[in-house]
């Protein structure tokens, strides 16, 4: 449909909490789509829904894209059922703060319930670089980025220096 900007931190609306998406609304399909065109421009493998200035609980990942065949999800009201104990660390990037990758430590896999473009409810157990994209995206909903990852010290001069 169309590719929109990315909103660059420190936008306020990177730091605000979505709210649920009503499935059935005539606008999902096109928001999708631009998710989408959007993140496939940036070259990402991941975008949300405020990432594109709408607060509303939808991301899109393609974690294979760059390496082999497209698989394109989209995850619409999601919510993570459980966590592993065991975590990882690893660099991660974000759209909204380019050109400034962080270590970020997240499980190593997650149970995810969330409902499709059709509105069927779906529950999954999601591992390595897929579920740490899912998380990333996630946290976005929650109006985190990958700053809130940082111990304060850390946070406050990464912030500083990111800045405009």
């Amino acid at each position: 449909m169309a590719k929109r900007e990315v909103r660059m931190w420190p936008d306020p609306v990177l730091t605000q909490i979505c709210a649920p998406v009503d499935v059935n609304a005539p606008d999902v399909a096109a928001l999708i789509e631009d998710l989408f065109d959007t993140m496939y421009d940036a070259k990402g493998r991941g975008l949300a829904a405020p990432q594109i200035g709408v607060l509303q609980r939808m991301f899109v990942v393609d974690v294979t894209w760059k390496e082999g065949p497209p698989e394109p999800r989209v995850f619409i009201n999601p919510e993570v059922a459980s966590t592993s104990d065991a975590a990882s660390e690893m660099s991660e990037q974000c759209l909204s703060i380019p050109d400034l990758p962080m270590s970020v430590t997240r499980p190593d896999h997650i149970q995810l319930r969330w409902s499709t473009r059709a509105g069927d409810r779906l529950e999954a157990r999601f591992d390595g670089i897929l579920a740490r994209c899912i998380l990333h995206e996630f946290d976005h909903l929650n109006g985190k980025v990958i700053f809130d990852h940082q111990p304060a010290p850390l946070r406050a001069d990464l912030e500083a220096r990111y800045a405009p």
